[in-house]
């Protein structure tokens, strides 16, 4: 009886070209195409950051913060410690328990905010969560509970569309982790309450320092609201019943990096050169859009995010499909080990908690080009490792 004679051999290419920069990660993200180390040299480096020139340097990173986002003028901004997640842990101590809470969670992170108010603060709250790759029905939240959530799932590439569904006349506080929508995408100032991010996502900044952005009603309730649990000196906001406006102005609560400062305000100024918040957004929506036709055009992969209108045009997730994958994890690892090996494409496995699969990031300081020229490595990064799967079976 004659042999089986084995599968023919696909037609697997190696691209030729690479991108100009691999890194894709999703925080800390891509520096901005102008950066070079050389321009960080008006940093006030070992002064004192309460000097003038201190002062002068994050007053600055404030206001053009401001003008570029179009924070309203009565809402203050602060730079705070321990990156967006400081900035939040900051907020989530010093306002809930005011009134009854509702915490909203469809990824990881949202899901530790939602650890730190029911067994940290022990908050009877209610919680509402979604599968990785959806987002809770909007229409179900009760705005007049204090409702804390992300806005862009870091870690599962699902964002809000838009905050229609958060009324105007809310009685609660808005409390949103904006960190990987902040400069990339359109965020409602009237909606919320407080908004925070850090540098290091679509700016492409430093790591350590966060931004806390309060409206006056969040400033209302830090002045009328005394916690039941102590606070630790870096979150308190108010003495003697009255916000520290200092805070806003630059006077930080504890000692900044003046290098991630010079950092900051170089990727600020980028963005003002190219045209500020909506070439920002366009430049991610362009990035997204590259990911998402190649999905279109192949079977074997597609977005995590089930509503394309859900979709993240930063933190863009994807998922495998392909039947003959054996193991998801240990497939989406190899493919992302070995995209990492060739050096086309840095830091772009899923995140630990989130589905097996990669998660590539799309924020306004990577170039299309470099996704563009990133996908055929992708393609073929697959097809390379379902041959060796179907060889080792």
């Amino acid at each position: 009886m004659a042999l089986a004679q084995p599968a023919t051999r696909p037609d697997i290419t190696r691209p030729s070209s690479k991108p100009r920069n691999p890194r894709f990660s999703s925080g800390p993200c891509a520096k901005p195409p102008i950066f070079s180390l050389d321009k960080l040299s008006g940093a006030p480096l070992g002064r004192s950051h309460r000097a003038a020139v201190g002062k002068a340097k994050l007053k600055a990173a404030i206001e053009t913060t401001r003008a570029i986002l179009g924070v309203p003028q009565e809402y203050r901004i602060g730079i705070v410690p321990a990156s967006d997640t400081g900035a939040v842990e900051m907020a989530m101590w010093s306002m809930l328990g005011a009134r009854p809470c509702t915490m909203l969670a469809w990824e990881s992170f949202g899901a530790g905010w939602v650890t730190d108010a029911v067994k940290q603060l022990r908050l009877e709250a209610e919680v509402k969560t979604a599968e990785y790759g959806e987002i809770v029905d909007l229409a179900e939240v009760d705005f007049d509970t204090d409702v804390v959530f992300t806005w862009n799932g870091t870690t599962s590439g699902v964002r809000l569309p838009n905050g229609n569904a958060i009324p105007a006349d809310r009685a609660g506080l808005t409390i949103c982790d904006a960190t990987s929508a902040a400069f990339a995408q359109d965020l409602p100032w009237d909606k919320l309450d407080v908004t925070t991010f850090s540098w290091q996502k679509v700016m492409g900044g430093e790591a350590a320092h966060g931004m806390l952005i309060l409206s006056p009603r969040a400033v209302e309730r830090l002045e009328s609201y005394t916690p039941a649990w102590p606070l630790p000196k870096i979150f308190r906001l108010t003495k003697g019943g009255k916000l520290i406006e200092g805070i806003f102005v630059g006077e930080t609560i504890n000692t900044p990096s003046m290098l991630a400062v010079e950092d900051y305000l170089l990727a600020l100024d980028w963005a003002q050169a190219m045209g500020g918040l909506p070439e920002l957004m366009a430049r991610a929506d362009r990035n997204a859009q590259a990911i998402f036709d190649f999905c279109a055009a192949r079977d074997w992969i597609d977005n995590l995010a089930a509503d394309p209108a859900t979709r993240s045009n930063t933190s863009v997730c994807l998922k495998f499909t392909d039947d003959r994958i054996a193991d998801g994890a240990a497939f989406a690892k190899a493919v992302a080990k070995r995209l990492e090996a060739e050096g086309v494409a840095l830091d772009v496995g899923g995140y630990r908690d989130a589905p097996p699969g990669l998660r590539i990031w799309c924020g306004a300081t990577v170039e299309t080009s470099d996704i563009e020229a990133m996908l055929p490595w992708l393609d073929w990064a697959f097809h390379m490792e379902i041959e060796g799967q179907a060889t080792a079976a």
